[in-house]
């Protein structure tokens, strides 16, 4: 039964309740543990307690106190000196650029490190063409994320049209990706409602009162993003969900 430091940044699953994230803090009986979502959770600290690597381990509380390792902004264990991997044949398409500038922000050294690349298409309109083209198969997987994929819509006939073992097609609800940062963050109450027919994104300047200039709208939201706190689970788990497919083997 082998025991391993509970030492900081170390990911383990609890396996009665399927918990699983990284050690933040590790004190006397206790070990409080961090998901991707920054959700918290302390656990006794008992003998086979956890899970690691698939592997039952006995947790123990390290003999002195480390430095926490540095995470990347989407929550992951920094990899100290890592270099980039060879980009893979597989990609992930995004809508536009502030979906792909967002997912950089976020997700970058996470993909650079698995050798993803981020492309975006300027609007789905002509995804079905896009993905006959790419050719998804087992050594290069296709990930598209899509604003405002709900039931019922353009977006969400088009994303069953192109899904296959090979692309993936997910989605949040939001009707653009700004609204997929938290406003807390932002330091707004809320996104506000745009009337029908009119731009979106120029309507919600008009409505918080900024200048209605959404390339500038857009460069302040972008700057309030420091990490995966900064934006809601509905963005957050899609852009994980994609990450894995591209990076899963066959």
């Amino acid at each position: 039964m082998p025991e391993v430091a509970a030492e900081p940044g170390l990911v383990v699953e609890e396996p009665g309740t399927g918990f699983c994230g990284a050690v933040i803090r590790c004190e006397a009986g206790t070990v409080t543990l961090e998901d991707r979502f920054g959700k918290h959770r302390v656990f006794p600290l008992e003998p086979r307690g956890f899970l690691l690597e698939g592997r039952v381990v006995t947790l123990v509380r390290p003999s002195a106190a480390p430095v926490r390792p540095t995470r990347t902004a989407s929550g992951s264990v920094a990899v100290p000196a890592a270099r980039a991997r060879v980009a893979r044949a597989g990609r992930i398409y995004v809508e536009g650029r502030h979906d792909a500038e967002l997912v950089e922000r976020v997700w970058g050294d996470d993909l650079r490190v698995e050798g993803v690349v981020v492309e975006y298409l300027e609007g789905i309109d002509d995804l079905p063409a896009v993905v006959d083209e790419f050719g998804p198969g087992p050594d290069a997987r296709l990930g598209v994320l899509v604003d405002h994929l709900v039931p019922g819509t353009k977006e969400s006939r088009i994303a069953q049209a192109v899904t296959s073992g090979y692309a993936l097609v997910v989605g949040h609800p939001y009707i653009d990706v700004w609204e997929a940062v938290k406003p807390a963050s932002v330091g707004i109450p809320g996104w506000p409602r745009v009337p029908r027919g009119e731009d979106w994104k120029t309507g919600v300047c008009r409505a918080l009162g900024w200048p209605e200039n959404t390339g500038a709208a857009w460069e302040r939201i972008l700057g309030s993003v420091r990490s995966y706190r900064d934006l809601e689970p509905e963005l957050l788990g899609r852009v994980e969900e994609l990450i894995d497919f591209v990076t899963t083997p066959e």
